[in-house]
């Protein structure tokens, strides 16, 4: 199985900025270069099971957050992910994204067949 760093990168990415850090304070307090970390969040590097702790213990988070894109089973960090996308909903938002995610999920179930297909 190949991981998918560029995922690993972005999600670092979006929790950097969620923490209110720039890319070299969260390098200092990784300790890596601010160009490793660079590459890290563009996904250029592959990235040691090291530096992702530090990392991760860097944004307070778990290596979960960071590495669900690559797991299978990760509910809860999905969960959490839609969670925050409605955080700054309004009620109008809410209703409609609501609505089109019932309207996914039956399309989905519908055509579960065509899963064994792919």
């Amino acid at each position: 199985m190949e991981l998918d760093y560029r995922a690993i990168g972005k999600r670092i990415k979006i929790e950097r900025i969620k923490a209110d850090l720039t890319q070299e304070k969260l390098a200092e307090m990784s300790g890596v270069s601010p160009a490793h970390m660079s590459n890290i969040e563009t996904g250029t590097t592959r990235v040691s099971l090291t530096t992702m702790v530090a990392i991760a213990n860097a944004l307070g988070v778990t290596l979960d957050d960071l590495i669900c894109d690559n797991l299978i089973h990760a509910r809860v960090q999905f969960e959490q992910d839609i969670a925050d996308t409605l955080s700054d909903c309004d009620t109008y938002e809410i209703r409609m994204i609501a609505d089109m995610a019932q309207a996914l999920k039956d399309t989905l179930r519908k055509d579960a067949h065509l899963r064994s297909q792919l």
